[in-house]
């Protein structure tokens, strides 16, 4: 099996040859943007963390040209505001049908599945990761879906997992010396 070295380790030539080819990365949120820990207040407030180092990937795709959008089945004020923050434009939260959200991305962009990366942690990703160009997996993934991915991150999820993926998206297309130098 012939391999590139990256800065994350060995990738595959056909993961190398995927990536170049993606024009949108959709990220799933808990687990994968967060750590998957809900903290809530005794007034039912919600709280999760996010790893700044994955909104400097986010911002740095952006600028690159690559799309990003996250769906996620759980509905929360606290993603709207940090992927607004990000520059994130496409949200789709409380969905249940990962799958159909999708879809209507890939019509909106005019993409083809080729054209899209989807980075999950849990079953429910698998439809979405299994009908696009390269279905990538958290370190900490469900076992089920470590198994089904293209590429698995070394990197956990919520703690730069994303990160990860934006620097091999960036690196494949030879921009990612220019994110040094991107302020956010």
């Amino acid at each position: 099996m012939m391999t590139v070295q990256t800065l994350y380790g060995a990738v595959t030539r056909d993961v190398w040859q995927r990536l170049k080819d993606i024009r949108l990365l959709i990220c799933d949120v808990d687990g994968v943007l967060s750590d998957g820990m809900i903290y809530l207040g005794d007034e039912g407030e919600e709280y999760k963390s996010f790893c700044t180092r994955d909104g400097f990937g986010i911002k740095a795709v952006l600028n690159a040209g690559i799309e990003v959008a996250v769906i996620t089945g759980r509905s929360s004020r606290i993603v709207s505001d940090r992927m607004s923050a990000l520059g994130v434009r496409h949200i789709y939260q409380g969905q249940s049908d990962k799958l159909h959200s999708y879809g209507e991305l890939l019509d909106r962009l005019v993409l083809t599945p080729q054209q899209v990366a989807y980075i999950g942690d849990d079953v429910v990703d698998l439809p979405v990761m299994q009908h696009c160009g390269l279905g990538v997996a958290v370190a900490d993934a469900h076992p089920l879906v470590l198994q089904r991915a293209g590429y698995t991150t070394r990197t956990p999820g919520g703690h730069g997992a994303v990160r990860e993926l934006c620097d091999l998206l960036l690196d494949a297309r030879g921009l990612l010396d220019q994110a040094e130098g991107m302020s956010v």
